[in-house]
């Protein structure tokens, strides 16, 4: 890797500016955040608001204090995390392998396709007392809803993917002797490698909608359930609290995502 010393002097100049504009993004970002806390904050206190309705940071605070001295806070969390990462990762795994059986098959592809499109633009939480039904009041329908939600998006957009490859290259190689799974290995699978990472960043999106919605429906733990308990009782700062945690752990799944982006990018330079 070189160093800025390694660079001429205009181009060192430029990542200078670069790093530079980068900082003030950052600083705006946290400025904006905070300035945003500071007025809900003095709005709350002065009264201009209800802050039985609305909350406050010092109460959301407070509130994630009590629920960790009470060890609940990760123990809700731990439970989430498990439906909304195992829902991700087979919604992840089988949308791909059910997206390279469309490639292969242009008659499958045919005859599922309106069907996929039918799935996707169903409502899924139409489906969950069906899905209580299938897999009983527990995780396995949390988990299930999670999978039904980010399955589909994670097909169509890698079969859009797989079907963006060049022609001309396909072309190429059968000009060349390669057959379908060498064409599928060497230049289709690594060619989508930008749409599988944008497709990852999608499905955390749906795996944390398809986790919380299924324990919108039927949960006795987690974030999900804490959201709804609250509103149940009226207890606005739990609500408020709980979703202040979901974005934060949403948050962190897609920061790690970037980092992989991040990882692949550099190896493949």
């Amino acid at each position: 890797m070189k160093k800025n010393n390694d660079f001429s002097p205009r181009h060192a100049l430029y990542l200078k500016k670069v790093k530079t504009e980068n900082a003030i993004v950052w600083i705006l970002r946290f400025a904006i955040l905070i300035l945003g806390l500071l007025l809900w904050e003095i709005l709350a206190i002065t009264g201009i608001i209800d802050s039985f309705i609305t909350s406050c940071p010092s109460k959301i605070i407070t509130t994630i204090g009590t629920l960790i001295t009470e060890n609940n806070l990760f123990y809700h969390m731990g439970v989430t995390l498990y439906e909304t990462l195992l829902g991700f990762f087979i919604a992840v795994f089988a949308g791909y392998a059910i997206a390279l059986v469309l490639w292969w098959s242009e008659r499958c592809r045919r005859v599922l396709e309106p069907y996929i499109v039918v799935l996707n633009s169903l409502p899924k939480i139409a489906l969950g007392p069906v899905i209580i039904v299938w897999c009983g009041s527990g995780s396995k329908a949390i988990i299930f809803m999670a999978v039904l939600i980010g399955i589909i998006v994670a097909i169509i957009t890698m079969l859009n993917g797989f079907l963006a490859t060049d022609p001309n290259k396909i072309l190429l190689l059968r000009s060349m002797g390669a057959n379908k799974f060498q064409i599928l290995t060497k230049l289709v699978m690594p060619g989508s490698l930008p749409t599988f990472i944008s497709m990852l960043k999608i499905s955390v999106g749906m795996a944390w909608i398809g986790s919380i919605m299924g324990e919108y429906l039927v949960s006795r733990a987690g974030l999900g359930y804490l959201i709804v308990y609250g509103g149940q009782v009226f207890k606005l700062d739990l609500v408020m609290a709980a979703t202040v945690v979901l974005c934060i752990l949403a948050t962190l799944m897609y920061a790690a995502v970037a980092l992989l982006e991040k990882v692949v990018i550099n190896y493949k330079k």
